[in-house]
């Protein structure tokens, strides 16, 4: 029986190359733990990133072909991508060898910790990497399990989604996408935001209520977002960008220049070198749990002040004959707003790109990414998709990104379709000004680093 992390030494992660579990298998590995793995991009002869910086850790990977699961291994850990008839998966069930899905080893993990867990529709990733810089930045010395990489950690040669830190607080995403999030039962609870992504709203109330009733003892959330209000234990507790609120942590004067922002909380500056007033929004979060927890405001600011960031989250990539290059992980319809939005005061003109992912998701999402995406367009501004993405599997191919700028188009919105996105740049080479941002949006897909590279190779 398996009620904690110390009731087993050697986990085998089948899908170890996923954000989610790489980061698991990292963190383990801080803590003494024996970590293998495979996945399906593991290709012999073949490099992949991922695979040699897990085996920089000391993680043993292979090729997903059973050769990995022996009777020495305590636990298995599957994605909810993972299905029962992998070989492995079969492998491990004819040797008793217990399997726990992701999510539930992540609750083990957040047992043995003070854990903070950041949960909401949009902005976990950045606001758990600020929290953890400002907790870094205090001496705390916390751990991050996260759906990122931090650009810091990145820096050091590791993927970035994990650290274990000596210190007692755990600062972990709270994923409702797969409804994980109900498992958790953290110390402190922090709510973004809810919006429709994945799941309709009434449904995402209930999974971040359950969120609400599990967290221990202190629960914060955005006073700003209507539907996250909903669900406040305290306003004295919450953050909000109205003045008027009453809420403990408020911020006001948002300015953006170029490619930083300013703004107050409480009164204390705080200057940030990355872009858009959802950022201002994150960094609220993260001041409010940190100074909650003995942070100073003035401390927060300070940590912020050298913030570099999370992988592909508005990631300048440079600028070359007057045009911005910026890649950024909005996959979502609001997200995919807001990160334009957060370009504007960049430049005159937005070229942005976007290739949805998943057929289910896009379907399920189509009018909400054509409302979005076109309130927010200026009338210079552009919009170009290309084909969704397809991991694999049995869906069902019944709607093609064609048919998101069909509908962009009908509202009179300067929308483009080029199927395959290596077309991309040479179609859209003749609507670049002097001026501009080119932004690239997309998730999920594993290549989309590999493709912003070419792009800036090219541009």
């Amino acid at each position: 029986m398996i009620d904690g992390i110390q009731d087993f030494e050697n986990v085998f992660f089948i899908g170890i190359a996923g954000t989610g579990m790489s980061a698991i298998a990292q963190y383990l590995v801080g803590v003494g733990k024996n970590i293998s793995g495979s996945d399906r991009y593991f290709v012999p002869g073949v490099f992949n990133d991922t695979k040699e910086k897990l085996e920089a850790e000391g993680i043993k990977c292979y090729v997903q072909d059973g050769e990995g699961i022996t009777k020495n291994i305590d636990l298995v850990i599957v994605s909810t991508a993972i299905e029962d008839t992998v070989l492995e998966v079969v492998k491990a069930k004819q040797l008793g060898i217990p399997i726990i899905k992701r999510s539930e080893l992540l609750a083990l993990i957040a047992k043995s910790k003070r854990t903070i867990a950041v949960g909401g529709t949009s902005g976990k990733s950045t606001t758990s990497a600020m929290l953890f810089d400002m907790m870094q930045h205090a001496g705390m010395q916390p751990s991050i399990i996260s759906g990122a990489g931090l650009i810091s950690i990145i820096k050091e040669g590791k993927i970035g989604n994990a650290k274990a830190g000596k210190g007692e607080w755990l600062v972990i995403e709270a994923d409702e996408s797969d409804g994980s999030i109900v498992q958790y039962a953290p110390e402190i609870g922090l709510l973004l935001n809810i919006d429709k992504d994945h799941k309709e709203t009434d449904t995402l109330m209930e999974i971040f209520g359950t969120f609400k009733k599990n967290t221990t003892r202190l629960f914060v959330v955005n006073q700003s977002h209507p539907k996250a209000s909903l669900l406040s234990q305290d306003k004295e507790h919450d953050f909000s960008l109205d003045p008027f609120s009453g809420t403990g942590y408020i911020a006001t004067d948002y300015k953006q220049d170029g490619l930083s922002i300013s703004f107050k909380i409480n009164g204390v500056d705080f200057l940030l070198h990355t872009v858009g007033k959802h950022n201002m929004e994150n960094a609220l979060a993260a001041t409010a749990v940190a100074n909650q927890i003995g942070i100073e405001l003035a401390d927060c600011a300070d940590s912020l002040k050298d913030y570099e960031g999370i992988y592909r989250r508005h990631q300048v990539l440079g600028n070359k004959n007057g045009v911005w290059l910026i890649d950024d992980y909005a996959h979502n319809p609001v997200k995919c707003a807001v990160s334009i939005q957060a370009c504007q005061p960049i430049a005159p003109k937005i070229i942005a790109w976007f290739q949805p992912h998943g057929y289910g998701p896009t379907k399920f999402l189509r009018h909400d990414f054509v409302k979005e995406i076109a309130a927010v367009l200026r009338p210079d501004d552009e919009i170009w998709m290309s084909e969704i993405f397809y991991a694999g599997g049995t869906a069902v191919k019944d709607i093609s990104a064609e048919e998101l700028v069909n509908d962009l188009k009908a509202l009179g919105k300067p929308a483009f379709f080029v199927q395959d996105r290596n077309d991309f740049l040479e179609k859209a080479r003749t609507h670049f000004t002097k001026n501009c941002v080119l932004l690239l949006m997309g998730a999920r897909d594993p290549s989309l680093e590999k493709f912003a590279n070419q792009v800036w190779g090219k541009l």
